[in-house]
């Protein structure tokens, strides 16, 4: 089977959690990553720190739809969390602060689909 025909049905048995679980432990990874790296390059950081605010910024945008399901102090608090990653996402790029907080409010997120998941994401 193609790699791609692989992907397709993946994809289609993956649910939104599953697939929210994925993406940030992509993105944790890739974090992790350009942790490892020194601290003045921050060229060699900065794929991941804009996929990560990306990522932020693309959940913000969805907490703020109208239609979103999740309870409103949830999405507010999303929305907060977004903006957070944001501003730290800055400070590290100018070399103010550490990428170490960003990875954490990741894994936080995956352990919190892990928990509401019913079971269906295993834990990396």
């Amino acid at each position: 089977m193609s790699l791609q025909a692989y992907q397709r049905v993946a994809a289609r048995a993956e649910t939104p959690r599953e697939a929210e679980y994925r993406l940030f432990g992509q993105v944790t990874r890739a974090l992790m990553e350009a942790a490892a790296l020194p601290a003045d390059d921050i060229r060699g950081r900065m794929d991941a720190l804009d996929w990560n605010r990306r990522l932020w910024s693309a959940l913000a945008s969805d907490c703020a739809e109208s239609g979103n399901g999740l309870p409103d102090a949830l999405r507010a608090s999303m929305i907060s969390l977004s903006l957070w990653v944001g501003r730290h996402t800055s400070a590290v790029i100018r070399q103010e602060e550490e990428i170490e907080p960003l990875i954490e409010i990741n894994r936080m997120i995956m352990q919190g689909l892990v928990g509401n998941s019913g079971g269906g994401v295993e834990a990396a």
